[in-house]
C-alpha cells in the first residue's frame, strides 16, 4: 500500500509559531520568515503539493513517499503577518487548521496562556517554576515527585514522540492534561496572571486571526480546515456527543466566514483522537486528517488510514538544521 501502515514517514509538515522581533517576538518553538524559506529550500520546492493536488493523489493512491503538503496548526496572527508572504512569493498553496474559540470579542484562553508564559517570562524554566508552586498551594496533599515516578513510562514514550520538548515542557504538560481540569487550570494562570500584572484582553489581536485573516487565507487559495472549536488537550476523553459538537461548531463558524462546501480536511488538536472521531469525521464529510507526529497507540487501519496522516513537526526540522 502506497501509504505505509507502519506510518513511519511524513506526508505534511506541520507549522505553529513564527517570529520577527517586532509585532511577535520570539517564543519556545517559534522560526522565522527566513527560516520557514531555508525549511522549504532543504525539502525542496518540487516536493510540495498544494491542498487540491496533495487531496487528488491521496485519493487516487498516487502520493509518493516524497510529496509532502504544508499544514498551518491553530489561529496564529503570526502565520498570516509571517508565513503568508513567504508562502505567496513561493507561490505555495497550504492546508490551514483552525480552531474557532477566540473568533470575535473573548480571547480564547488557551494560545493567551501560550503567549503570557513566553512574553512575561525570562525563560520558560522560571514560568514552570512558578506553576508549580502554585499548582502545589492548590493540592497540598499533592506528592509532584512520586506521581512523576509513577508516570515514568509514559514520559518517555511522550519523549520519543515529541523529541524538541524538554523533560520540563513535558511535566508540565502532563499536569495541565491529565490532572488538572480545564478550570483548575484556567484558575492557577489568572493567578499568575494577577502576579505578572497581566491583562489578556489588550492582547488578543495581536495573537489571533480575525474573520478578515481568514477570508484573506481563502481567497489567496489555501484550504481551510477543522481543527475543533475550543482545542480541548485531551480530545480523546470526549464522548462522541462531546466530539460531534466540537466540530460541528468548529465547521459551522469557519463555513459562515468562507462559504459552504470548501472544508475536506483536519487535524487532530494535539494528536488526540480515538474511533468516535472518526465517526464523527464521516458525518461530516470530511475526506482526510492529519495527526501531530509520525507514532501513536491507535493501530492504523485501511479503513481509517485517511484520518492519520503523519506529519514532521517544523521543529525537528530546524534543530536538525541547526537553523538560528
Amino acid at each position: 500500500m502506497y501509504f505505509n501502515r507502519k506510518n513511519n514517514f511524513p506526508h505534511g509538515l506541520m507549522f505553529h509559531h513564527f517570529h520577527d522581533n517586532k509585532s511577535h517576538k520570539s517564543s519556545q518553538g517559534s522560526i522565522t520568515a527566513d527560516q520557514l524559506y531555508e525549511v522549504i529550500k532543504v525539502v525542496g520546492r518540487k516536493n510540495i503539493l498544494d491542498p487540491n493536488i496533495f487531496m487528488y493523489k491521496f485519493k487516487n493512491k498516487k502520493l509518493k513517499k516524497k510529496d509532502l503538503c504544508l499544514t498551518f496548526d491553530d489561529l496564529h496572527k503570526c502565520q498570516v503577518d509571517i508565513a503568508l508572504p513567504v508562502l505567496k512569493k513561493l507561490k505555495v498553496k497550504a492546508f490551514f487548521f483552525i480552531y474557532t474559540k477566540a473568533i470575535g470579542k473573548r480571547p480564547d484562553d488557551l494560545e493567551i496562556f501560550r503567549f503570557f508564559r513566553n512574553s512575561y517570562y525570562e525563560n520558560i524554566n522560571n514560568f514552570y517554576e512558578d506553576f508549580f508552586e502554585i499548582f502545589l498551594n492548590f493540592n497540598k496533599k499533592f506528592k509532584l515527585d512520586k506521581f512523576f515516578i509513577e508516570k515514568k513510562k509514559g514520559i518517555e514514550i511522550f519523549s520519543k514522540k515529541y523529541t524538541f520538548y524538554s523533560d520540563s515542557d513535558i511535566k508540565f504538560r502532563i499536569i495541565r492534561d491529565e490532572v488538572l481540569s480545564r478550570s483548575n487550570y484556567s484558575k492557577i494562570m489568572h493567578k499568575l496572571f494577577k502576579k505578572k500584572n497581566f491583562n489578556l484582553t489588550d492582547y488578543s489581536k495581536q495573537v489571533f486571526l480575525s474573520e478578515v485573516d481568514i477570508k484573506k487565507i481563502d481567497n489567496l487559495g489555501h484550504s481551510i480546515g477543522l481543527h475543533s472549536h475550543s482545542h480541548p488537550t485531551s480530545f480523546k476523553k470526549l464522548s462522541y456527543k462531546e466530539q460531534l459538537n466540537e466540530y460541528s461548531k468548529n465547521k459551522k463558524i469557519l463555513e459562515n466566514i468562507i462559504g459552504k462546501n470548501k472544508i475536506f480536511s483536519m487535524s487532530h488538536p494535539c494528536s488526540q483522537y480515538n474511533q468516535n472521531t472518526f465517526k464523527v469525521l464521516k458525518k461530516l464529510n470530511i475526506d482526510i486528517g492529519f495527526k501531530a507526529n509520525m507514532f501513536g497507540k491507535n493501530k492504523i487501519s485501511r479503513e481509517n488510514y485517511n484520518f492519520e496522516i503523519a506529519r514532521e513537526d517544523y521543529t525537528n526540522i530546524k534543530n536538525r538544521l541547526n537553523l538560528h
